[in-house]
């Protein structure tokens, strides 16, 4: 059971005794191919930069693409000792550094009676591939000795959730949720109900990919998802747009944490947003293509909605999957259609994706941390490169952003498997961004 809370310092917090808590964000952190900090991140994203370049890592003769939304310059040093990078894949170092930064946001430490209340959930859609394919080579031109000591801990998708807890000593749960692409919505949202139903005080929570190697590429190329264009880098990426044809592969982490909000309240926390709500359902059709009507998506987005209290007219945007794939963005919009009825056309709608590349596994808990962003700014990031939109009654925001009054977000995000999970994130009475402007009362207090 949870431990008693104190609501009385705040009336507006008090529920009824067996009521869900509310959860709250309190730090966000990102490593991501146009910034390596949260304010990176935003600052090239509202501006419409690509972080989308030719391939530099790896020679690309044998790839059917040259260009991916790789993560440069990275130096791992700053967040972590030498002898922890040795160990680690170069996704589950990203993950570290976001929590990293997310935790020195949070100003939060981690003692001896939260320890046990922490809970560390931190997935990857495909994992150490770098580390995997060293050692694979090491073995057939070496032998088993050649191979790095660190494969059995570092060679696994939880060594990011496992590193994180250790780092900050939260023993609470931990592990790696895996749902491909919607990996960090997914532990997000899992974090979410662990927390309401009283299983933990405080999460860190989020997603971590490097697919940027050859063997990922490779595989994703050999599924037909891959974009074979080969022209201006920057390019490429189009999400919703006619010309589209494939996604381009991504890298980087995105981690947030997430706290009871009486917790954060007494401890004098500066609440960013709320996770009001989280649905999640499985299409059940395919391995790599999503149920062309979209079913499953829908129904995980009405689930969202009806987890956080909301309308479908209380959305004030869409922070959409987008993944520049036919399939894809089709089906996203009409279930965008479909579950927000009229007001659809209405609402801006952006798929980061079209700057950043699809970050496979970070790429929900990126997003949502943009979704934060949005509503703490009052700026809807662009979808660049839409240039000529299959479905016009939509507004995709080309090319630039907009300032827009937004209150509550509907994050979305659809992976292969069928795997779909999608987050509602709305303002927090009072938050106020860092110029000063105060964010106005939710439309529906819900939970």
């Amino acid at each position: 059971m949870a431990p008693t809370q104190d609501a009385n310092r705040n009336p507006a917090l008090t529920r009824p005794a067996g009521a869900e808590r509310r959860v709250v964000i309190t730090g966000c952190g990102t490593i991501s191919p146009i910034g390596h900090t949260v304010e990176e991140f935003w600052a090239a994203a509202t501006a419409g930069q690509s972080g989308i370049r030719p391939i530099t890592r790896y020679d690309v003769d044998a790839l059917p693409t040259r260009f991916a939304g790789e993560v440069v310059g990275f130096d791992p040093k700053p967040y972590m000792p030498n002898k922890v990078s040795r160990r680690l894949d170069r996704f589950a170092q990203f993950g570290l550094a976001a929590a990293l930064q997310a935790m020195d946001q949070a100003g939060l430490t981690i003692g001896e009676e939260l320890a046990t209340r922490t809970a560390v959930l931190v997935g990857s859609g495909y994992g150490p591939g770098q580390l995997m394919r060293t050692a694979i080579h090491d073995l057939r031109d070496h032998g088993r000795r050649r191979m790095t000591p660190y494969l059995a801990s570092g060679g696994s998708l939880d060594s990011a959730a496992g590193e994180i807890a250790a780092r900050f000593g939260a023993r609470g749960a931990s592990g790696a949720t895996v749902t491909a692409c919607a990996t960090g919505a997914t532990c997000v949202g899992d974090a979410l109900r662990m927390i309401r139903h009283g299983y933990a005080d405080v999460a860190i929570a989020g997603g971590a990919d490097d697919a940027v190697n050859p063997l990922d590429l490779g595989a994703a190329a050999n599924a037909g998802a891959l974009s074979r264009r080969d022209d201006d880098p920057h390019l490429v990426s189009r999400p919703f747009d006619r010309q589209r044809d494939g996604f381009v592969m991504g890298a980087g982490a995105g981690i947030v944490v997430l706290e009871d909000a009486e917790h954060a309240v007494r401890r004098g926390a500066t609440i960013l947003a709320e996770v009001a709500g989280y649905g999640a359902t499985t299409d059940a059709y395919h391995s790599t293509h999503p149920h062309p009507d979209g079913l499953a998506a829908r129904q995980a987005m009405t689930d969202a909605l009806a987890d956080a209290g909301l309308r479908p007219e209380d959305i004030d945007h869409v922070s959409a999957h987008g993944t520049s794939t036919q399939l894809n963005d089709r089906i996203e919009s009409a279930a965008i259609h479909a579950v927000l009825g009229g007001h659809a056309p209405r609402v801006p709608i952006s798929s980061l994706k079209s700057m950043t590349g699809h970050m496979i596994g970070a790429a929900g808990a990126v997003e949502l941390i943009a979704a934060v962003q949005t509503i703490r700014t009052g700026l809807v990031p662009p979808t660049v490169n839409c240039d000529d939109p299959e479905d016009t009654t939509l507004d995709y925001v080309p090319h630039k952003a907009r300032e827009h009054a937004v209150r509550a977000v509907l994050s979305n995000s659809f992976g292969f498997g069928g795997h779909n999970a999608v987050l509602v994130v709305r303002a927090w009475p009072g938050a106020a961004d860092t110029a000063g402007r105060q964010d106005r009362q939710p439309k529906e207090e819900g939970r």
